[in-house]
């Protein structure tokens, strides 16, 4: 895995360079979101991995089924990735793109396991702490982990709180051994 991202890297950094230099990140979002769907498609990985076709036929396939707002720069990236056979590695490209804007805009997803369900009210007082912490605008994804007992893990990039009583156990439990 760290490899695909190692290849990936600087074509995202690219495409978010051209997205800043066209000032237009929703659109160069919007064609990865499209790429990276095509090469998790079942039926067209086999015809993207066939060598009956040629990288030209490949290209104009991917192009039309991309659609008509396809600028020039984004027809190009598609060439480039294609014939430096790095299609594949287009849902890294658009993850680590997605980072990379996320952060020049000053925002941030973080994840929330709790014990049991958020209300809209508990997910803004997260939202609101963290975003004061990080000096971010914070998106939160939850979910449910009832063996958590109670409280909840935040995930934030590299960060993690645990502020579960599953946590807090394990913490007693490892002072009183060791």
């Amino acid at each position: 895995m760290q490899d695909n991202i190692t290849i990936a890297r600087p074509y995202a950094n690219a495409v978010f360079d051209q997205a800043a230099e066209e000032g237009d990140f929703e659109q160069w979002s919007s064609l990865l979101n499209v790429l990276s769907q095509i090469v998790r498609d079942p039926q067209m990985r086999m015809i993207l991995s066939s060598p009956k076709i040629s990288h030209q036929q490949l290209q104009q396939l991917v192009s039309e089924i991309v659609g008509t707002n396809l600028s020039q720069t984004g027809a190009n990236f598609i060439k480039v990735l294609i014939s430096a056979n790095r299609l594949g590695y287009v849902t890294q490209i658009f993850d680590l793109f997605e980072k990379r804007r996320a952060d020049a805009e000053g925002r941030i997803e973080i994840n929330v396991v709790s014990a049991f369900e958020l209300d809209s009210d508990q997910e803004n007082k997260i939202s609101a702490s963290m975003g004061k912490r990080l000096g971010k605008k914070v998106s939160i994804l939850s979910a449910v982990d009832k063996s958590l007992i109670g409280g909840m893990i935040i995930t934030a990039g590299d960060s993690v709180i645990d502020a579960s009583l599953q946590g807090r156990l394990t913490e007693l439990r490892n002072s009183l051994i060791g």
